[in-house]
């Protein structure tokens, strides 16, 4: 309803019940006024809606386009808040930095020549490749303090935002998850839940298994279809997933190579793959106190790289030393960098040769000293 066309209207009306008010008329023109007057109001009874909210369409209405229109609006711009703050499957949360792998192996890896070379052409690989045939399946030996667990965190830092606090990255130690022999059974029925619930949510899930030289043997058979040539079990396919396995088995074999080169005088970045693998994953297969044991893994060939982590010398362990104390923040010392590194405890006992603990006790001894 329009207020302009009528309000000269009952502007003139009421001016004249005004005069009639104040002048000597008729009552019959008065009474003729006041007719005219309520039959216009009557015809014109959306002038009180206008004037006055009620309960009424000229004041509540839906419109629907409106909402639709921010709907539309605000969804997406919801949904790009979300997963900026909570982490999701996506390319937001999951992307792989080629370059940034290839630098941090390079940068803070050291001794390990192989493995730098292995799991940088192993992960590119399979990460660029879009349709993969099956999971990726790396497993890393060496003796303690080479590096294994770090690669593993570099591997995870590179791909995941989160890097290890990862929510798609996931970490089992056989001591801690798996400790008891006896519940075996158990330990398969809730691993392949876990990996199972784990793919589904994300198919480009990470798992580490760690200390696989001291897990129940059979145990890790369990998870042999998920590494399989399928497109998919049961409605889930896990040939984005990577697996990777850490043991100190085959250590004693890989540092044994190590140090026949050195008394050869050779140096040790002479050393290839083809030296080491083919043995290491035979000792490792053959080991009774392994979880790889005569495993169906090994003995079907679904790892697809056996990585040697070598033995590290006392270079490495300084290097390992100054790159801790760049990680801190602290001014670099080669003094106190020298100093961690003759505190080691280094084998053969005559040569002194390897690190006993490689870089493992790095960060508490730069602690003591500094």
């Amino acid at each position: 309803m329009q207020l302009q066309p009528l309000a000269p209207v009952l502007l003139l009306l009421s001016h004249m019940v005004l005069m009639a008010a104040g002048e000597p008329i008729s009552t019959s023109i008065a009474v003729g006024m006041a007719a005219v007057l309520t039959g216009l109001l009557a015809s014109y009874q959306g002038v009180l809606y206008y004037l006055h909210e009620c309960c009424r369409e000229e004041w509540i209405s839906f419109n629907k386009s409106v909402i639709v229109g921010a709907t539309g609006f605000l969804y997406p711009l919801g949904k790009k808040i979300y997963n900026y703050f909570r982490e999701t499957c996506n390319d937001d949360w999951i992307a792989f930095n080629t370059t940034g792998l290839e630098k941090d192996l390079e940068r803070k890896l050291f001794g390990q020549h192989i493995a730098s070379r292995v799991v940088l052409k192993g992960v590119t690989g399979f990460m660029n490749n879009k349709s993969p045939k099956k999971p990726l399946v790396l497993s890393l030996h060496g003796s303690t303090g080479t590096g294994k667990n770090f690669v593993s965190q570099l591997i995870a830092d590179n791909i995941y935002k989160k890097g290890m606090t990862s929510n798609y990255v996931h970490l089992f130690t056989s001591t801690a998850h798996f400790p008891h022999p006896s519940q075996i059974d158990t330990y398969k029925v809730q691993l392949q839940q876990w990996i199972k619930g784990n793919v589904s949510s994300c198919p480009r899930s990470l798992f580490v298994f760690d200390e696989m030289d001291k897990m129940p043997p059979g145990l890790i058979d369990s998870i042999k279809p998920y590494l399989e040539y399928y497109d998919n079990l049961e409605g889930v396919s896990y040939r984005h997933a990577i697996f990777i396995f850490l043991s100190n088995a085959g250590g004693q074999n890989i540092s044994q190579v190590a140090l026949d080169f050195w008394l050869k005088g050779k140096d040790r970045e002479e050393i290839q793959l083809k030296d080491l693998e083919a043995a290491l994953s035979l000792e490792v297969f053959n080991n009774k106190n392994s979880g790889f044991w005569h495993t169906s893994l090994i003995d079907k060939n679904l790892v697809d790289f056996f990585i040697p982590f070598l033995p590290l010398e006392r270079r490495h362990v300084r290097a390992c030393a100054l790159a801790e104390m760049e990680a801190q923040g602290l001014p670099l010392d080669e003094e106190i960098a020298n100093q961690v590194a003759d505190d080691m405890i280094y084998s053969p006992k005559a040569e002194r040769v390897f690190a006993s603990k490689g870089c493992k006790t790095t960060r508490s001894k730069l602690d003591y000293y500094t």
